[in-house]
């Protein structure tokens, strides 16, 4: 029998989520980077440093509705992390590309995410992180494919 005062399996994985966002803005904040919330790193975890990336490839790439990852992407411009340019491949389309600021924090974040990844998997152990991995990967219908830059 199922124990009913046990959390379900999705507000545990949101709960997950959220910890592990959690201790990404505050070591963000910690670096000086107080104005970023966890849903903006799908940017600089997606975006190509150097070219910049249409909207809708990261979009694509994050996994998030185009409108969803516009509204991303205008919170950072504002911000002053992210700015639209010409696509000089198409006239009408536009690129989003880091600014030096920009690129500053898409590194502290790739480094950072690293970190959390590390430190999960010194707690949890090998065999149970990759356990982990790919039971949530199956969950989340994704294959093991990266589809970032």
């Amino acid at each position: 029998m199922a124990d009913v005062t046990a959390p379900d399996l999705s507000r545990l994985l949101l709960e997950a989520h959220r910890a592990l966002g959690a201790e990404l803005v505050a070591a963000l904040a910690e670096r000086g980077y107080p104005d970023v919330r966890p849903g903006h790193a799908a940017v600089f975890l997606h975006i190509d440093r150097r070219s910049g990336t249409r909207l809708t490839e990261l979009a694509r790439r994050a996994r998030v509705t185009k409108q969803g990852m516009m509204l991303v992407v205008d919170e950072l411009e504002q911000r002053g992390y992210v700015r639209r340019v010409r696509d000089p491949e198409d006239g009408r389309a536009k690129i989003v590309r880091l600014t030096a600021r920009g690129r500053r924090l898409a590194a502290e974040v790739r480094r950072l995410v690293a970190a959390i990844e590390a430190r999960t998997r010194r707690e949890l152990g090998d065999r149970r992180f990759e356990t982990l991995r790919e039971a949530l990967l199956l969950i989340a219908g994704g294959t093991n494919e990266d589809p970032g830059p």
